[in-house]
């Protein structure tokens, strides 16, 4: 009797553990991921890389969930986009950690979609109106996030 409860409570809390899973996109799992933190580093001398990262995401799209900013430590953050606007996640999803793959890359970021970016995020028209340069900024497109 003891093995039979002590079997239904492991299996319970696997259970738990994958319902606190949500997917999006592309069915992906969390193994072999890299911490996003060491994403600028891999990154130094390359233009694009296929990797798995996770990390804290800070803040998403309070408009439709289409982007998602994400911590990469030393107080730098990334936008990731999702592929082909196949998918979005939940407009509340900062607080959450995530895993993410897909291509990161450098691009150079106009004036006119920083502007957009920070009107998706609430910005001020102050903050907005203080835009006034490109961004060359890493950034990530995921085919498949898992949110925890």
């Amino acid at each position: 009797m003891k093995k039979i409860f002590t079997t239904l409570l492991v299996i319970g809390l696997f259970s738990l553990g994958a319902l606190a899973q949500e997917h999006y996109g592309a069915k992906i799992t969390p193994e072999g991921a890299k911490a996003a933190t060491e994403l600028p580093a891999l990154m130094k001398k390359k233009k694009e890389m296929n990797i798995k990262i996770t990390g804290q995401v800070l803040e998403a799209c309070k408009v439709k969930g289409c982007w998602m900013m994400v911590d990469l430590g030393n107080g730098q953050k990334m936008r990731v986009s999702f592929k082909d606007y196949a998918f979005f996640v939940p407009k509340n999803s900062g607080g959450k950690t995530a895993v993410m793959e897909g291509v990161a890359s450098w691009q150079e970021t106009t004036v006119k979609e920083l502007k957009h970016y920070a009107k998706d995020a609430g910005r001020s028209q102050e903050e907005i109106d203080a835009i006034k340069k490109p961004k060359k900024e890493l950034v990530f497109e995921a085919s498949g996030v898992i949110l925890m």
